[in-house]
């Protein structure tokens, strides 16, 4: 639509000539239930609600002309300062035209009909297939609040807001403010502090409460009490486990309050785990959002929880980084997504039963900095967003893990509380304002005593990864001589950064434990520094750069270090060690230094002794890549034999009713590829087979079902089965996706057009559809689709919103046609299309690069396999 797609340069002429008063905002949303099932259609026109606003305003200049922001199918009426203006003539469809303003306060009010959402973005509206009922939820970051009630859609021009809700009396309501008065089936919500419109919030349907509080006595006597509530759909309240939500929340709080010397200034705190999410959570003060994933249906790792505890911390410390200070545009994401990256991490170590979190952010959070930092695509960690397009695609590796990473590393250079201290002057000077990356800088300039200009212009303006490579020379007695640390970077991008990195060196005990025996930190500058206080040790087995992950980079090790790590790697006793030299070696894979097929071997040699569960989990994940896209096509087979095999018999020395033995269960699931393991499969489904203490729940029974149907065991009747055994809304996902992977041309036609070729499905179920069409054990089967991909991406993007767009988009590349002819193919459609949508090109250039990357370490394993190694 004309106009959807605000820019920089607009919202800072917006921003210069006005200022917001407040809002108030009555939304009906009675029509969410009753008339024709679904969502509307093309003849009949979308489901809508009704969406009344009035914006009070003040303009700074007379006769100036503005607009304001709404994407809505309808408006019955506009009155500026109680004009009536012709909706006709003032609404295109995304802007209310506001022409020749006097100076000073102004008020707007517009009546509008907007439109029910099933694509995530506005207002969501799902109906659970399990009994009937419709759930309601707003989702708005970037700029989708447009989409529910008439705005200045920009963070920078914030506001009160005051929301009423008209909705089924017997429903539960939630907003940011807490409900002030309530008549019949209108409420009535508190008015706000001043925030902006992407982090407002409304929640509604007969969704399942639990309440709780949090109380906390300041030195000064007061004392501030927060009502917790926490929510989720009926369907799910018997696997709600509030308990542990609210002790997460309330460690948290202790731990910000502590630290911050800031109370949380928003009231109320609800936490409100929703359907068909297209997020991990959202920062809504007051009222924050989260995928109902995080409610688990069955058994799940101490992974899953942390991975919980720690998105439940980061949302929290949005709070204050984010909601309380706001970034001004987004080019200054960052503000708030790297901040609470690192503080979700930081706060859960702290505050919560979760102390080895710094192991999974190593091995987690940076594996994904490391890719997004190395494709074309990669930015500073300050961005350069020209609009919402650009803000939609920023919220990537860049922006949350590597911010993370270097706030990891600025604390070990300015001290802990220097960057604490510099956060609560930060908050005390901009607190319900907005800020840029300079308003930072002066506050840790000030608390540190360094020289942050020189630090940001290396590590927050500047984009990519450093490697760094330890370089030993040593005497005739075994003794270090010399410990040099050599930094590189990538041609196309040559920084050379200051980094604090300690260096381990290790060496087997007797026992035959892999330890460290000497550690020295030093500040490495330029391209090769001397590790001084190391000279004179004596001759390790293994030199790790970045011990105790100091720093971001990539770490590669010298010849005798990888030698060590090929043969006692399983020997390293500390988790945090093990898994930086687990992710340095897939580095090494993803980089075409190491043979895919090494790694996998390394996998199947030492992942069965490996006592942290999430660097388990990691690992499976990256073998399976490294069979799929980095692994020589002719290997792929002998390959996925292997690890097939390996994964079954860790799975039976598990101990019996563990999480390894759970985690081995299910990575065995996605590499099965035998008739013996179809058949194991099939009868831990059924009851004929039995592996002692594994619960096959509801979700390992979809785990299982899934590669029987992929590979054709499972037909249509028996996934429907499935689907009568758990008809909820986990379940239909499930059943999509299964449906969907079955290797039938006609089967991939049906799911290729209910994509790319209809609007029908929820982007849930458009996710589960792709999920299960890309197989890759069904290359031949799909290789008519990259022709198909490239003629219908254009119209794609053009037609559906734009998550829906990025989700087809990334989802349905031909990746698995990972051949030279792939990747011509996918230059030949960005040179056709030079000046296309940036967003879309930027999508199909990270796909171009994941695709030469794939190629690259395809060619490095076959080097392997023709030395016989």
């Amino acid at each position: 639509m004309p106009g959807e797609n605000l820019s920089r340069d607009e919202a800072r002429e917006r921003a210069e000539l006005l200022s917001v008063d407040g809002y108030e905002i009555d939304l009906d949303l009675r029509s969410a239930v009753g008339g024709p099932d679904g969502d509307g259609d093309a003849a009949s026109g979308p489901r809508t609600f009704r969406s009344v606003t009035t914006i009070r305003f003040r303009n700074a200049r007379a006769g100036a002309s503005t607009f304001a922001d709404l994407v809505a199918p309808a408006v019955n009426a506009v009155t500026l300062n109680g004009r009536p203006l012709d909706p006709a003539t003032v609404f295109d469809g995304t802007r209310v035209a506001l022409e020749d303003l006097p100076e000073g306060a102004n008020t707007l009010v517009v009546d509008a009909q907007c439109a029910y959402s099933r694509t995530g973005e506005g207002m969501h509206r799902f109906v659970d297939p399990e009994d009937g009922e419709v759930y309601l939820y707003t989702q708005y970051e970037p700029a989708d609040s447009r989409r529910v009630f008439t705005n200045f859609e920009q963070p920078d021009l914030k506001a009160p807001f005051r929301f009423q809700v008209t909705a089924p009396e017997e429903w539960t309501v939630r907003s940011n403010g807490a409900e002030e008065s309530r008549d019949g089936e209108v409420r009535r919500f508190a008015e706000t502090k001043p925030i902006s419109t992407y982090i407002t919030a409304v929640v509604a349907g007969p969704y399942h409460y639990v309440t709780d509080s949090y109380s906390r006595t300041f030195e000064d006597g007061t004392t501030l009490e927060i009502p917790l509530g926490a929510m989720c759909r009926k369907g799910l309240a018997r696997h709600f486990d509030a308990d542990d939500i609210f002790l997460i929340t309330k460690q948290g709080l202790d731990f910000f309050h502590d630290n911050f010397d800031y109370p949380y200034p928003f009231g109320k705190y609800d936490q409100a785990f929703v359907p068909e999410y297209n997020l991990g959570a959202m920062e809504n003060p007051g009222c924050v959002t989260f995928r109902e994933e995080y409610i688990f249906r069955g058994k799940v790792t101490q992974a899953a929880y942390e991975s919980r505890a720690n998105v439940i911390l980061h949302e929290m410390a949005h709070m204050w980084f984010g909601d309380l200070v706001t970034m001004q545009w987004w080019d200054d994401l960052w503000l708030k997504e790297s901040f609470a990256d690192f503080m979700g991490a930081f706060t859960m170590v702290e505050s919560t039963r979760f102390k080895n979190g710094w192991i999974t952010f190593a091995n987690n959070r940076k594996s994904w900095a490391y890719r997004a930092d190395q494709l074309p695509s990669t930015h500073p960690i300050t961005a350069d967003i020209r609009d919402l397009e650009d803000a939609k695609l920023n919220f990537d590796g860049i922006t949350y893990a590597k911010g993370a990473s270097v706030l990891k590393q600025l604390v070990a250079y300015v001290g802990r509380e220097a960057f604490l201290e510099g956060a609560r002057r930060y908050f005390k000077k901009h607190a319900y304002g907005n800020t840029q990356l300079g308003d930072l800088l002066s506050v840790l300039t000030e608390t540190s005593g360094r020289d942050m200009a020189a630090w940001s212009r290396s590590w927050l303006q500047t984009a990519g990864v450093n490697s760094l490579t330890p370089v030993a020379t040593y005497d005739a007695a075994g003794r270090i001589t010399e410990l040099a640390v050599l930094q590189e970077a990538a041609e196309s991008h040559p920084e050379l950064r200051p980094h604090r990195v300690a260096v381990g060196l290790y060496r087997r005990a007797a026992d035959g434990d892999l330890v460290r025996y000497a550690r020295a930190e030093v500040d490495v500058a330029g391209p090769r520094t001397v590790v001084a206080e190391l000279a004179g040790a004596e001759r390790p087995e293994l030199i790790l750069v970045n011990d105790d992950d100091l720093t971001y980079c990539k770490v590669r090790f010298d010849e005798a270090s990888l030698a060590t790590l090929r043969a006692h790697l399983g020997d390293m006793t500390d988790p945090l060690a093990r898994a930086l030299c687990w992710s340095a070696l897939w580095n090494m894979t993803r980089d075409g230094l190491m043979p895919a097929r090494d790694f996998v071997s390394l996998v199947l040699a030492f992942a069965g002794r490996e006592s942290d569960i999430g660097v388990l989990q990691m690992l499976h994940t990256w073998t399976r890549t490294a069979l799929t896209q980095y692994a020589t096509p002719g290997w792929r087979e002998e390959g996925g034999r292997a690890l097939a095999e390996g994964a079954l018999r860790e799975l039976r020395v598990a101990e019996p009713g563990s999480e390894h033995q759970l985690a081995w269960a299910r990575f065995f699931a996605s590499v099965a590829d035998s008739e013996a393991d179809f058949r194991l499969l099939s009868g831990l489904l059924d009851g004929s087979a039995r592996i002692d203490g594994l619960d096959v729940d509801q979700e390992l029974r979809w785990a299982f079902l899934s590669p029987l149907a992929s590979h054709g065991v499972a037909d249509e009747s028996a996934i429907d089965a499935e689907l009568a055994r758990d008809d909820t809304a986990s379940g239909k996902r499930h059943q999509v996706r299964c449906l969907a992977s079955r290797p039938s041309a006609a089967v991939k036609a049906q799911a290729w057009a209910g994509v790319v070729e209809s609007d029908a499905l929820s982007n849930a179920l458009v996710e589960a559809t792709i999920a299960g069409f890309t197989q890759s054990s069904q290359r031949e089967l799909l290789a008519p689709y990259a022709g198909k991909y490239f003629d219908a991406i254009e119209r794609v993007w053009a037609e559906r919103s734009i998550q829906i767009g990025v989700i087809v988009v990334k989802g349905l590349f031909p990746a698995l046609q990972d051949d030279p002819a792939t990747l011509a193919a996918t230059d030949a459609w960005l040179s056709a299309h030079a000046d296309g949508a940036p967003a879309l090109r930027r999508l199909v250039l990270e796909a171009r690069d994941d695709l030469a990357r794939a190629l690259r370490a395809q060619a490095c394993d076959a080097g392997a396999a023709e030395a016989g190694i």
